[in-house]
């Protein structure tokens, strides 16, 4: 339980500092979309998707691989709750437009993100 744990902690560790270099590079003052979160959200969804099919096809869903990378890197790397909070900011200062846009697009192409690493996972 311990081990499970610490390799979670690690690649959970990596994921945030990765989210956070792409999301000082990508979500720059001038613009009214958080490009950054955005970008990790739709990757992360993509990465858990082809993490996940990967184990699923080799039969290795309990491995530490995929404590460290799905469990870990995914979960401290995808931003769901900055998510949330930026569009609660969106909404407060009236951008119905953009938050419509910003909802959507991340729902879509998350998942379909999601689809299709474990597509891929499947043809590797």
């Amino acid at each position: 339980m311990i081990k499970s744990a610490l390799l979670v902690f690690l690649g959970g560790g990596l994921g945030s500092v990765c989210r956070y270099l792409i999301s000082k590079a990508l979500n720059s003052n001038g613009t009214v979309l958080p490009w950054g979160t955005f970008t990790v959200n739709i990757l992360g969804s993509f990465l858990i998707g082809l993490f996940l099919g990967i184990a699923i096809k080799n039969n290795t869903l309990n491995s530490t691989t995929n404590l460290i990378l799905a469990t870990g890197f995914c979960g401290g790397f995808t931003t769901f709750s900055t998510f949330s909070f930026e569009n609660q900011a969106l909404l407060r200062s009236g951008d119905y437009y953009n938050f419509a846009i910003y909802v959507l697009a991340t729902l879509i192409i998350g998942i379909s993100s999601t689809f299709f690493g474990l597509f891929l996972s499947k043809i590797s």
